[in-house]
């Protein structure tokens, strides 16, 4: 348990996984263990090691083939009498295992709620919850369950039925923690702690942290308890009062827990777990504290997150300042040293302050001394002025280098309630006229980002802005010019299918009957058979109003059936083919889509042909073009996207260019349908496969089907922020080359 005012030092780092650890969990057996899940798709448990200052991986847990996010043990029984770990993951399956063996005793399958399960967590909206359970805790009371959702509420449940809803939170509730049978803990992306009785009353409100607030947990046999965030931090509650503040040098702190010796456990988003604890004989060796705030005072704090308030370097004093002693365990301290501002935190049992990092984004000097322009108190390197039109008011528009430029647009739009479908124009406004890089030509001859030729954007013309005279980004001289048109996203949502035109006719045919002469006897085309497909290639190829008859669709069917060693011309028929109405409406149709889909799944095998696999995929992304092509990979959305991604391991960038367009061309028929569920489904895929995809032009495709799914809705946006979506594309942002990634990358990151 908390002692009555000991301070918190390191015990331990503990390293194994490669990504994220996102959930952590004590462990009774063996004792002072636990387990921790991570994106990098494993669970681990991990036992203390002699002389119990360390831990030693027990087991590596596999079973998954997406990340897990979520973990909890289960108690002990006359069957498993060390009790059993479950893992839940976002391949939509729970993993149950025992602490003998790391492969999985039971695989539970089936869930559509973008693999969290509904008493973890999930998309619930038929279950009470408008959106995503990100919480969930049993209640000592037998029956009586917790929920927290993105829906900003608290739910109690008894026997599958909601008793009662809290509210009282102002952002998404991210977790639970129970203090006794009538009193719980919840904390949120409100920065705030609540401490709620089960008969529905907000019993007390804590505030510490200064960002988002992931994961809480109690003291053994007390109300203390520890939560951790976003603002790089844990804080230790005791009696109410945060009583310290450690920093870590990671900037998410996704998950804590405590175990049964008071020693806290904290998993992080730089994939390191960490141990402290109050104990002195299990403090971390003198050169392990020196190399972990080594690391700490490497690390930058942004005065964006809120974490160190509004700071003017002016005002700070120099490092004398850190010649008075703190008169709190787990202060800030900022002082100014050689033009850069530093934070320092004060350690009560060191007696001393450790630096926690360089401050960046801090305003300082006066616009004589340091060159900037002052505006409202703070430097910048440029202040625009900004006239919308002739007889309106003028605005500021204040802006460093360093900063993102559609951020800073995107915040100008908000602060002046400005139209924000302005935002390119401003972003652009701001690049050009800071010397920045210049992200491509918006003139008539635009290309279509997704195949090159011309595609006309409207307004394009007037949205350009020239590029140094200064002038305004809403007209392009400086003032209102009727008729001028607002810029616009011309990537998403998307709403027609993306397809795989291209094709030489003439190679395709000659490798099929290159390849006829090994073909199984009975499998052999005849000549007529030859004639037959390239008139239908012909009519397909060239969007002919003639309609392939029943003998050519015959024909077709038969050469796809070819064994899997030859049959790859022949899929590059079914590839251009079913763009073509009749033949989708044929294959696709109610009566024979089931069987013609499962023959296309056939070839997508980890273990199989890369050019089957290849036009399999293509074929798939091509039957969005017509309605009953659309109809069955609804239909089979389930059984196409868990067999489709698998090829994300494969390492052709072909491959995956097409797995992208899949899943594009879903997201664009989900958004035109609304389809909650499929849409959850859509979001894991999109953001399995960006763990391991590394084309750029795969990347754009799924960057512009994340867009088509967050459009217009709120609940997807947060479920993608509880993915990590966001710190998963935030590396596109500097990609240079083509310059519709790094464009279509800044629009989504301004929607989560």
């Amino acid at each position: 348990m908390a002692s009555e005012g000991g301070t918190y030092r390191l015990r331990c780092s503990v390293a194994g996984h490669e990504l994220d650890v996102r959930g952590l969990s004590c462990t009774l057996f063996p004792p002072g263990g636990f387990v921790s899940v991570s994106r990098d798709r494993t669970a681990r448990l991990w036992v203390p090691d002699s002389p119990d200052r360390g831990f030693t991986e027990m087991h590596c847990m596999s079973g998954h083939s997406n990340f897990v996010s979520c973990v909890c043990t289960i108690p002990s029984s006359d069957t498993y009498p060390r009790g059993l770990i479950a893992t839940g993951g976002n391949d939509n399956n729970i993993c149950i295992f025992t602490l003998d063996n790391p492969a999985p005793l039971y695989t539970l399958t089936g869930h559509k709620d973008t693999g969290k399960y509904r008493s973890w967590s999930g998309y619930s909206s038929s279950q009470g919850h408008t959106a995503a359970v990100w919480a969930v805790k049993i209640l000592p009371e037998q029956g009586l369950m917790l929920t927290g959702s993105a829906d900003k509420t608290i739910k109690l449940w008894k026997a599958g039925r909601c008793e009662r809803t809290f509210t009282g939170h102002e952002d998404c509730v991210r977790g639970l923690a129970i203090l006794s049978e009538t009193e719980f803990l919840s904390c949120a992306n409100d920065a705030s702690i609540r401490r709620w009785n089960v008969n529905g009353e907000c019993l007390q409100v804590y505030y510490g942290h200064t960002n988002y607030i992931y994961s809480i947990s109690v003291f053994p046999q007390c109300k203390d308890f520890v939560s951790s965030g976003e603002d790089r931090s844990v804080r230790i509650w005791r009696q109410g009062e945060c009583t310290q503040t450690i920093r870590l040098p990671a900037q998410s702190v996704w998950c804590c827990c405590v175990l049964d010796n008071g020693d806290i456990v904290v998993g992080a988003s730089d994939g390191i777990i960490r141990v402290f604890t109050e104990s002195l004989e299990r403090t971390a060796s003198p050169e392990e504290i020196q190399a972990f705030e080594n690391e700490l005072s490497q690390a930058t704090i942004s005065t964006k997150t809120g974490d160190l308030g509004d700071i003017n370097a002016d005002d700070l004093p120099g490092r004398e300042h850190l010649e008075e002693p703190g008169t709190r365990d787990g202060q800030t301290r900022l002082i100014k040293d050689d033009g850069k501002v530093e934070a320092y935190q004060w350690s009560v049992s060191e007696g001393r302050w450790v630096k926690i990092g360089d401050v960046v984004g801090s305003s300082g000097a006066t616009q004589q001394t340091s060159g900037k322009v002052l505006f409202e108190g703070k430097e910048y390197d440029f202040v625009f002025t900004i006239d919308v039109n002739e007889n309106g008011p003028s605005y500021k528009l204040p802006y460093n280098i360093s900063d993102d430029p559609w951020l800073t647009a995107y915040n100008f739009l908000q602060k002046n309630d400005l139209n924000s479908g302005f935002l390119d124009q401003v972003a652009n406004f701001i690049l050009d006229n800071t010397k920045g890089q210049t992200l491509g030509d918006t003139s008539p001859g635009f290309s279509d980002p997704f195949t090159g030729s011309g595609r006309y954007v409207p307004g394009s013309a007037s949205n350009t802005v020239a590029s140094s005279s200064g002038v305004d980004p809403f007209t392009g001289r400086g003032a209102y010019q009727s008729g001028a048109a607002k810029a616009e996203n011309i990537y998403f949502p998307k709403k027609e299918a993306v397809t795989f035109d291209q094709a030489n006719p003439t190679q395709i045919l000659g490798k099929l009957k290159e390849l006829n002469g090994s073909a199984p006897e009975e499998q052999k085309l005849t000549e007529d058979d030859l004639i037959l497909l390239e008139k239908m290639l012909s009519v397909t190829c060239n969007t002919l109003t003639e309609t392939p008859t029943a003998l050519q669709l015959q024909t077709l069917w038969k050469v796809i059936n070819w064994p899997e060693d030859i049959v790859f011309p022949a899929l590059d028929i079914l590839r251009l083919s079913i763009r073509h109405p009749s033949v989708n409406e044929n294959f696709c149709s109610e009566k024979d889509g089931i069987q013609f889909c499962g023959h296309l799944l056939k070839f997508l095998y980890p273990e199989g042909k890369q050019a089957n696999q290849l036009l399999a995929l293509r074929t798939l992304s091509n039957c969005f073009a017509s309605q009953s092509g659309q109809r069955l990979m609804m239909s089979q959305r389930d059984s196409i996207m868990s067999q489709a991604i698998e090829m994300k391991l494969c390492s052709n960038k072909n491959i995956h260019i097409a797995l992208a367009t899949l899943t594009l061309n879903y997201a664009a028929c989900l958004h035109k349908i609304n389809n909650i569920e499929g849409k959850a489904q859509c979001l894991s895929v999109i953001s399995t496969v960006m763990e391991v995809v590394q084309d750029l032009e795969a990347i754009f495709r799924l960057l512009v089907a994340l867009g088509t799914i967050l459009s217009d809705d709120t609940n997807d946006v947060q479920l993608a922020k509880s993915l990590g979506v966001d710190s998963q594309i935030k590396k596109y942002v500097s990609v240079s080359e083509p310059a519709k990634v790094n464009e279509c990358c800044r629009l989504v990151l301004n929607m989560l």
